[in-house]
């Protein structure tokens, strides 16, 4: 694969004042040129310069997104031409977080993927490459593009951060095993880092997708110097690859700082030798962007989100509230849950819409994947399509045509699916009954491509009140699938009671015995503490909790925490026990509750009390666990997004008592001149915001003297700039002098994924903020 491109245009004329983008109409030759250099240093796979050619990036321009894409495709074709490289219509970061993090819609998103997508295979390019994505989401919308508008390969490529997750704490394995399940031709990692600190991260990725998928890296030229340079030569970067040969890796290429003398010396490095093969451990995995769950033994399946018999929900739903649910979610994920059931199953409902609602919303306030439980055909295509990872769909049949309606849709979107042993004819009673039709339902999943591993059979749980020989038939069913069949096994284990007093005795015996026989996900309430306690300690039977870790971090402190609690406290409400709602609302970014909260902590309580004492010192827990990388930026947005609707409450409080309530401070923030990109800039404006600062916005592209007048006509004492490219660091020094020269009294801190503390410092900036939590602690120093 070639090198970079945005530090060539440079080095050979790119002023900050041009767009990247348009370099085919502003310098034709030397876009050629750079590719022909590319293919002749022995690149085999040469990427059109397209990387920021959406409809966002390119308002404005007075160009299309089709003349862009013609117009760069066609120059690195006549550089390919010479040697028979290949050439990629190139896709980046439209540059604006999706929703429910962001504001972009995820259609939206994915049109305007489509738009490049189309326009690439009309102007002749090879394949797809999509690149530096940080937000799984995102990288999604761009594959579901890709393939629902081409036939042409999709590779594709995300970017971390050294702890090993990207800008928004997406997982390698959450990665290589969505991109997979949504058919990518071939996956890998580029950007931010060096071949040494990457390495590590490859090798995770070979691990958890399939042994025929192509793995491939485009590594910076090391890590960048406070000049914008790199600190790593031609030679040392092929000395560092070199370590990728026996890794399973096929591909190498490089990306910011390296040019075709670095691409020379891989071709060089690689000459006659043959990619090692990789050897993935396969399991079954189900996942969300931040958390991966391996379904490795025995594995809770929250029950609580499914209106059956539950009154309350039920009437949430049809009210179209999913604030009820979402406390479910947290509730069952706090008591150990680690797959959440999601059932909108209501005969006088639109369940389509609800689902897709209820999927919506879960995803905003829990990291845990969810089972998607329908038969609805149109209800799991439009909650699979906006799921963000991998899920498992409950479920499929016997029946024919429910298999022929079902599978696709989970093939499309990878998801795992659970198939019940019953038919048209309703359920055996036979285990070898049960045995034909898990037969059946295993051939269809091969036939269209699910991995065994992720096919699970439920045996299916009857009552024993009724005929009490069931559980036996049940458990015998399920040890054979297991056995014979190579699939994972899943129960809804709370049916076996249903009809008999103190079912919990029954339930948690069941359970027990069904574990015993090879049950992989129980779907149960994880509220139930002998549930739970029978599961936890089943796993240290079994070595699963490895020193009984799990174990003791649940119960260590529980016979303490019994002995304290009387009758009394039990009773007591949760203010006398020491908690309180809103703070608690806000950590866990429940933003209805959150809202209640605060309307009626309002009847006791100043509303600057409440911001001090409860508002901030929640948004610092949250902020505690970001730092510490307990919680990611999904979870830091959700909190603000709480915050913001307790202060609303607030504001309208102070109002009504004719008090305006006093700002912090006044900020001013912008995307320096040339950049496009504000993702990092406005999550930034929402933590400062919720910290009580005056935050004026200036938005993206913002020309030095913009921030000055702002500054000037404000007062502001904090200025915050950002910038993403290398090409745009330039107009953030630019910026900075110009304050300097203005003779402002403003202190200015800098973000951005090309910056550094030391390059920050030598451009002048007064502080480097390496995530919107930084941002807010600097503030705090500058207004006390």
């Amino acid at each position: 694969m070639d090198g970079a491109m945005g530090t060539q245009l440079q080095r050979r004329g790119l002023t900050p004042e041009q767009k990247p983008e348009l370099a085919a109409f502003s310098m034709p030759e030397t876009l050629t040129a750079i590719h022909r250099d590319y293919a002749r240093a022995g690149a085999d796979l040469l990427l059109a310069n397209t990387f920021g050619a959406n409809p966002r990036k390119l308002a404005g321009t007075g160009y299309t997104v089709e003349q862009v894409i013609e117009a760069s495709v066609r120059c690195a074709r006549a550089a390919a031409e010479e040697t028979g490289a290949l050439v990629a219509l190139d896709i980046g970061p439209i540059g604006e977080l999706l929703a429910p993090a962001g504001t972009l819609a995820f259609e939206d998103a994915c049109s305007q993927f489509a738009a490049m997508v189309r326009a690439g295979a009309a102007a002749g390019a090879d394949l797809v490459f999509i690149e530096t994505m940080t937000d799984l989401y995102e990288l999604k919308a761009a594959i579901l593009a890709a393939k629902e508008n081409s036939d042409l390969p999709v590779f594709t490529s995300m970017s971390f951060e050294p702890r090993g997750r990207t800008f928004t704490g997406c997982t390698v394995e959450s990665y290589g095993i969505t991109a997979a399940g949504l058919g990518a031709d071939a996956v890998g990692i580029n950007c931010s880092l060096g071949p040494r600190e990457i390495l590590p991260f490859a090798q995770r990725l070979c691990r958890v997708v399939p042994a025929g998928m192509p793995v491939f890296v485009k590594p910076n030229a090391g890590l960048p110097n406070p000049d914008g340079s790199y600190n790593i030569g031609p030679a040392g970067f092929a000395a560092q690859m070199a370590a990728y040969l026996p890794t399973g890796v096929s591909m190498l290429g490089g990306c910011c700082g390296t040019d075709p003398q670095f691409i020379a010396g891989l071709k060089k490095l690689t000459a006659g030798k043959v990619p090692a093969a990789k050897v993935p451990v396969i399991r079954s995995r189900l996942c969300t962007p931040v958390r991966c769950v391996e379904v490795n033994g025995i594995t809770v399946v929250g029950e609580r989100i499914n209106p059956t018999g539950k009154k309350r929900l039920q009437q949430a739903l049809r009210e179209g509230d999913s604030a009820y649910a979402c406390t479910q979610a947290v509730a069952q994920a706090e008591a150990g849950a680690e797959v959440l059931d999601v059932n909108a199953g209501l005969p006088d409902i639109d369940e389509p819409a609800t689902l897709e609602m209820l999927v919506r919303e879960l995803q905003s306030v829990t990291d845990l994947p969810l089972q998607l439980d329908s038969s609805n055909r149109d209800a799991l295509a439009r909650a699979l399509r906006i799921y963000n990872g991998k899920p498992i769909v409950n479920s499929v049949n016997g029946e024919q045509k429910v298999l022929d309606s079902i599978l696709p849709l989970c093939k499309k979107y990878g998801a795992a699916v659970v198939g019940l042993t019953l038919d048209e004819r309703g359920i055996p009673k036979t285990v070898e009954g049960r045995l034909e039709i898990a037969r059946r339902i295993v051939a269809a999943t091969d036939a269209i491509g699910i991995p065994r591993e992720d096919v699970y059979i439920d045996c299916l749980t009857l009552t024993v009140s009724a005929e009490q020989s069931a559980a036996a038939q049940t458990l015998e069913a399920l040890t054979r699938c297991k056995r014979e069949l190579g699939v994972r096994t899943v129960l809804g284990v709370s049916n076996i009671s249903f009809g008999l007093p103190c079912r919990g005795y029954i339930n948690t015996a069941f359970l027990t015995l069904a574990m015993q026989a090879g049950l992989d996900l129980a779907i149960m309430n994880p509220n139930t503490p002998e549930m739970m306690a029978a599961v936890r300690a089943y796993r240290v039977l079994t070595s699963q909790d490895e020193k009984c870790n799990d174990y003791v971090a649940a119960y260590a402190n529980l016979q303490v925490q019994t002995q304290q609690v009387t009758k009394t406290d039990a009773a007591a409400p949760a203010a006398a026990q020491g908690t309180d709602p809103l703070y608690d609302a806000v950590r866990r970014g429940l933003k209805k509750e959150a809202r209640a909260a605060a309307q009626q902590a309002l009847a006791t309580r100043e509303p600057l009390d409440l911001v001090n004492a409860t508002l901030i010192p929640a948004l610092d827990a949250v902020g505690d666990g970001f730092e510490k990388g307990t919680l990611f930026l999904p979870q830091l947005l959700q909190s603000a997004t709480a915050a913001q609707a307790a202060f609303e409450e607030i504001k309208a409080a102070l109002a009504a008592s004719g008090s305006k309530g006093e700002s912090k401070g006044r900020i001013v923030i912008a995307t320096v001149k040339g950049d496009v990109h504000d993702i990092g800039k406005n999550i930034v404006r929402v933590i400062l915001e919720n910290y009580g600062y005056d935050v004026l916005d200036l938005g993206r592209d913002v020309p030095p003297e913009r921030v000055v007048e702002a500054v000037r006509k404000t007062g502001a004492p904090l200025v915050g700039l950002s910038a993403l490219m290398t090409t745009t660091v330039p107009s953030m020094q630019a910026t900075i002098e110009a304050l300097h020269a203005a003779r402002l009294p403003c202190k200015v801190m800098v973000g951005g994924a090309v910056l550094t503390a030391d390059y920050a410092e030598q451009i002048g900036a007064d502080f480097y903020a390496r995530d919107a939590k930084a941002s807010a602690d600097y503030a705090k120093t500058i207004f006390g």
